[in-house]
């Protein structure tokens, strides 16, 4: 992450005082889970709907795009633009534009909108039709703001924008959800349907408002759409039981698409749908940039994000069996300085020869302060770091009584890569006093990690080797957010009092009477 440089001392200032807010974010996210609030910062996403545009050839439409700027020093710098849609006059954006609104700041914008060929999504041959500045207050403030949009001279036409606020308050989660259908009726005489998808939300007015529009599939009746994320407080209010209206379309390239149908649901409907069915942490690009808030490891300055919230809540319960509260901690999948060489096996702390920090909270802080420091890459591949555990483990069967027991922790968004890898590494690691624990973060399809837990039949290495014993164990963090922690933690450890048993059974190694015990851990404290 770049930092650039500013010549106003105010605004040094002031970046100073949030970092060292962010410094101490996570203090108490042991107990709330991370749910801060701030009496200056409130996050607010902006939709944005455009009427009457005209191109500047009357025989077509124009192909409009909304780019948003906000002044700094008395400059325009460009924060973030809609997506492009293809002939249309009447234009409603699902893109939505994600902002920090602070109550004691002036923060000016200027929303510009561009018609954008087919060919490119440059700017330069772009024609300009039109903008309009506000401040973000306006907008916050009336919640929809309508005005005109004026063209080079400051002259206004015909068309206008109009820009709606809603604050993200309470539930700001975000949510991952993917659709497909089957059998689409086809629209087109000598091709089959082209179909894309629209959300909306159905409002207290009787109104609906636009929350996804997605890509249009083409020459295909039964379509599986890409996966998006979305605010929970977007899709639904943080009402699960708000209707929601999904409609598909027959897309034309003239603008005027044809209906195929429609069906109403819910958010609770969808997410009951889709629950039917040492720590190592992933920095992969999979998870999102991390100065975006859609990002699992997203950088915000008053609440943890999901790794955080993970990491703490099963870290807590995982740490009151290890006997000295030191923990090896490792990321994977990121580029790491100073070489920014991509490593599936690095030391959080950046420290190789002792990669152990000081309980949960030492993890917390390296974490805290290594990702600014990383570039997310790829791909998941967790294979290496489960070898790398395993190499200690293997160590330690060397011993006579194999006395040190292994337990690797993986925090994942669940999309990995090394599928054959893993499963050869695990087959390997279920001879070893070890276990593995993944926990799944986000709302990904994990039936990659369930497949790897085993508990729906044996699990194989590619070359078709079974495992010695189950040692692997996959908890969906998502089922939990809200759970007691009595519920995580039955979750999380129910598997490995057998696991451990079943080890030291097979080695025919009896457990040590409590005097043994206490001298061996005299003898092996440092």
């Amino acid at each position: 992450m770049s930092v650039e440089p500013s010549s106003s001392e105010s605004t040094k200032r002031r970046v100073g005082r949030r970092m060292k807010k962010m410094s101490n974010i996570y203090e108490s996210a042991a107990n709330t889970l991370g749910i801060f609030n701030s009496p200056c910062l409130t996050k607010v996403e902006l939709r944005v709907a455009c009427k009457g545009i005209s191109d500047r050839d009357a025989l077509s439409k124009p192909d409009p795009c909304v780019i948003l700027k906000m002044q700094s020093h008395g400059q325009w710098f460009e924060v973030d633009r809609t997506e492009v849609i293809r002939t249309c006059i009447n234009p409603v954006y699902s893109k939505l534009f994600t902002v920090d609104f602070y109550f004691e700041e002036v923060q000016r914008l200027r929303f510009e909108v561009h018609d954008i060929s087919s060919t490119h999504n440059g700017l330069k041959e772009a024609d300009f039709l039109g903008s309009m500045e506000c401040t973000l207050g306006q907008i916050v403030s009336q919640r929809k703001l309508s005005k005109s949009l004026l063209k080079h001279g400051n002259t206004a036409g015909k068309s206008s924008i109009t820009v709606i606020a809603e604050e993200l308050s309470g539930n700001d989660d975000y949510v991952e959800l993917a659709f497909n259908a089957r059998k689409l009726d086809d629209k087109d005489f000598f091709s089959k349907s082209d179909p894309f998808l629209e959300i909306f939300r159905m409002n207290d007015d009787a109104t609906q408002q636009l929350v996804h529009r997605t890509e249009v599939v083409m020459n295909n009746l039964s379509p599986a759409w890409k996966s998006f994320k979305v605010s929970v407080n977007s899709l639904c209010s943080g009402d699960p039981d708000r209707r929601l209206k999904c409609i598909v379309w027959d897309w034309d390239s003239n603008g005027k698409h044809d209906f195929i149908g429609e069906f109403t649901s819910t958010f609770k409907e969808m997410r009951g749908a889709m629950e039917g069915k040492q720590v190592a942490i992933d920095f992969t690009a999979s998870n999102g940039d991390p100065r975006n808030s859609c990002s699992l490891h997203y950088i915000h300055p008053y609440q943890p994000n999901e790794y955080l919230k993970a990491l703490v809540a099963v870290g807590e319960i995982c740490q009151d069996y290890d006997s000295d509260k030191m923990f090896p901690a490792f990321g994977f999948g990121a580029r790491i300085p100073p070489e920014y060489t991509v490593s599936h096996d690095f030391a959080i702390n950046f420290n190789e020869d002792n990669p152990e920090c000081a309980g949960i909270q030492g993890v917390v802080e390296a974490y805290q302060s290594c990702l600014p420091k990383l570039q997310l890459y790829g791909p998941t591949n967790i294979a290496p770091i489960i070898q790398k555990v395993a190499k200690s483990a293997s160590e330690e069967t060397n011993t006579k009584e194999a006395s040190q027991y292994f337990i690797l922790l993986i925090l994942t968004d669940g999309v990995i890569t090394d599928m054959a890898d893993t499963r050869e590494a695990i087959v390997h690691a279920s001879h070893l006093p070890m276990s593995v624990i993944i926990v799944g973060v986000g709302n990904a399809d994990f039936s990659d990690m369930q497949m790897l837990d085993g508990d729906d039949g044996i699990l194989r290495s590619p070359k078709g080797e079974p495992v010695l014993r189950d040692i692997v164990q996959f908890v969906p963090f998502r089922n939990f957010k809200h759970a007691s922690p009595a519920a995580l933690a039955k979750s999380v450890l129910a598997e490995v009092p057998n696991q451990v048993v079943d080890y030291y059974n097979g080695k025919g190694i009896k457990p040590k009477c409590s005097s043994e015990m206490y001298e061996s851990s005299r003898t092996l404290a440092p």
